[in-house]
């Protein structure tokens, strides 16, 4: 059994500041493995190495059933020695880790009778853990926001973002299944350490922001919002609510990559979803490995199918009467061919060509600093790949701002 501890290496460590003031240590004093730092940092000044030092074996509950697992590590490391299956896609008779920095809280297990976060809860002695959370527990997840935005974001359509006047308001929850290497909002994917709400707290804040901003949009992103099931659906629920009136748009962006049929016939259905935007990260399961920093392959294909069988169930369900949909499509040549996007736009027509589709130009950022921003006129050669393959309503995202269907 290897038992990992993270160090830090000096030569790489920059002091920005990130791994103090967006991650959450659970034992500074004596490294458990978590491994949020590793996870987290914008430098890769963090190392994993194997500890060989000797642990005593102390005693946990799980369940009801008594085992021994060594100290100085996770709830989560604990329950996959005894046994316990884990996974990164929510499935039956499996423990759901998504984010395994702490961010999402979708982990959160009855251990000692409280509701605690297992991928970044040390073990203790003695410790009782319950794996199913009680049905009267709230959940809770930190977001960053809210703001007002004079565009909106991919599921936005299209002739609301040139109106010089804020269109929406926006949070974005922390916390992410993917690992893309040139993370957009990496201070909020990898944000363990920021307050934790409850659906009804977010949805009055966001609620006071739509009447601050004088919008009808109400928009969430992240991060990736939809990993946290019970909080996002419940917050659905909570701002419908909150917002009865006939020109309230609920809006949702996501990597869908577990956007499966029966979670969006609970958020269009139950929760009262009106606008969703899907990220398609690629074709191919080699860009798409490349984009999200998903190196379990066979991981990769399952999120990349999920993602393009969403994209299809919600074209063939409720678009356009009851969803507006937009996709998003992120951009780099230094990780996707425009052969490739010719073909994911062929994919996209043979759907549905009316369908609007958003292509995200991708900056440096994160772990992905020596990439360079596409140019304008790179990203109008983007929109008019995917025009020449069918896809009637593209949107380009640049450094001037969006250009849409019918401009140059």
């Amino acid at each position: 059994m290897r038992l990992e501890v993270c160090v830090r290496n000096d030569s790489k460590c920059v002091n920005c500041g990130f791994c103090t003031e967006f991650i959450q240590c659970p034992s500074p004093e004596a490294c458990i493995g978590c491994l949020s730092c590793y996870r987290g940092c914008p430098y890769e000044a963090i190392e994993i190495i194997e500890d060989k030092s000797h642990r005593r074996r102390i005693k946990i509950v799980v369940d009801g059933q008594e085992y021994e697992v060594p100290e100085r590590i996770t709830v989560k490391k604990a329950l996959e020695i005894i046994g316990y299956s884990i996974s990164k896609f929510p499935e039956e008779n499996k423990l759901f880790f998504p984010c395994e920095v702490g961010a999402c809280y979708s982990c959160v297990m009855m251990i000692n009778k409280e509701p605690q976060r297992a991928c970044i809860t040390p073990v203790q002695d003695g410790m009782v853990i319950e794996t199913r959370i009680s049905d009267d527990y709230v959940p809770v997840r930190p977001i960053h926001g809210p703001e007002g935005h004079p565009v909106g974001g991919v599921g936005t359509p299209w002739w609301m973002k040139e109106r010089g006047r804020y269109i929406e308001v926006a949070i974005w929850a922390a916390g992410c299944n993917l690992s893309c290497p040139q993370c957009q909002n990496y201070h909020i994917t990898y944000d363990s350490k920021s307050k934790a709400y409850t659906p009804k707290e977010v949805a009055l804040i966001l609620t006071w922001a739509r009447k601050k901003y004088g919008v009808d949009r109400m928009a969430i992103s992240g991060g990736e919002p939809t990993i946290n099931r019970r909080w996002l659906v419940e917050f659905f629920k909570e701002l419908r609510n909150l917002n009865k009136d006939d020109k309230a748009r609920f809006h949702l962006d996501t990597n869908a990559t577990i956007l499966t049929k029966d979670y969006i016939d609970e958020l269009v259905l139950e929760a009262g979803v009106t606008d969703i935007g899907p990220d398609l990260k690629g074709l191919n399961v080699e860009t798409f490995m490349q984009i999200t920093g998903i190196s379990d392959k066979e991981l990769a294909e399952r999120y990349l199918e999920t993602s393009w069988k969403a994209v299809r169930y919600i074209a063939d369900q409720y678009y356009p009467e009851h969803v507006f949909m937009g996709i998003g499509i992120p951009y780099n040549k230094a990780f996707i061919s425009l052969d490739e996007i010719y073909k994911m736009g062929l994919r996209i027509a043979s759907i549905n060509p009316e369908i609007q589709v958003c292509v995200l130009d991708y900056f440096p950022a994160f772990r992905r600093r020596d990439i360079e921003r596409p140019s304008y006129w790179e990203m109008l050669r983007v929109k008019r790949t995917l025009e020449d393959a069918g896809c009637k309503t593209v949107i380009a995202q640049t450094i001037y701002g969006h250009v849409g269907p019918g401009e140059l």
